[in-house]
């Protein structure tokens, strides 16, 4: 009887540690993932944990077990069995908790993977801020040292002379003269041809006025001849008188 009792005390004993271990494992468990923030991320398309490339496929995030920094990420693959890399993050706060795990991205340029930005477990007000992609930082300075080309001087437009449009009567008469019927009529004889009227007699030209002096000649011998002749004359005349 009494044999009895303690096996069965025994058994009950043997129960109550099983649970108590059970319990604590679970315990143990749960903290271990609120200490260590263990996140299972699947992603759908390539993106960036600062200069860590993730393809397609489901990775572990957690931080790594030490007291004194709690900002050191490691990522692994999904069965844990290979650390891909680890990264040294930033506080991080936001001003409301959430029920899940939240993640924000870094704006990156077009055509480059996506990049995370903040990592906040579920319940905290402080999570992990990731730095932005090296070569990202690298490629957008190369892009601002790039200047671009001058932009070619167009060439200079000659106005060309537009041809003069006729006046809006030119045009109506035109159109006028156009529009009016023709008939047919006897053509006129012609007009008889009227003699031309005389012209006007033209004044004869004034004389070029005379020269008050003779021109002097270069020689005076005749000037000798002229003053013999005219004694010859005078000779002539008084010899005729005397006869009469």
């Amino acid at each position: 009887m009494i044999f009895s009792s303690l096996m069965k005390s025994r058994a009950a004993l043997t129960m109550a540690s099983g649970l108590a271990l059970a319990a604590g494992f679970v315990v143990f468990h749960a903290k271990a993932d609120e200490w260590n923030k263990k996140t299972i991320l699947t992603v759908n398309q390539t993106i960036q944990i600062s200069d860590r490339v993730l393809e397609p496929g489901q990775y572990v995030m957690k931080l790594y077990n030490s007291q004194s920094d709690r900002h050191v990420v490691q990522i692994f693959n999904a069965d844990q069995t290979h650390i891909i890399g680890t990264v040294l993050a930033i506080p991080a706060q936001r001003l409301e908790p959430t029920g899940d795990t939240q993640f924000t991205f870094w704006e990156t340029p077009a055509g480059k993977a996506r990049a995370m930005r903040k990592w906040f477990y579920p319940g905290d007000l402080f999570g992990q801020e990731f730095p932005y992609p090296k070569h990202l930082t690298d490629v957008a300075m190369m892009e601002s040292r790039v200047t671009p080309a001058p932009a070619p001087t167009p060439a200079p437009v000659t106005e060309q002379a537009q041809p003069e449009q006729p006046s809006t009567a030119e045009t109506n008469n035109n159109m006028e003269t156009e529009q009016q019927p023709q008939v047919a009529e006897a053509a006129p004889p012609p007009p008889e041809p009227q003699s031309a009227p005389p012209a006007p007699a033209e004044n004869p030209p004034a004389p070029a006025p005379q020269p008050r002096e003779l021109p002097k000649t270069g020689s005076p011998y005749p000037l000798i001849g002229a003053l013999g002749g005219v004694l010859f004359a005078l000779y002539g005349l008084l010899r005729i008188r005397r006869l009469a």
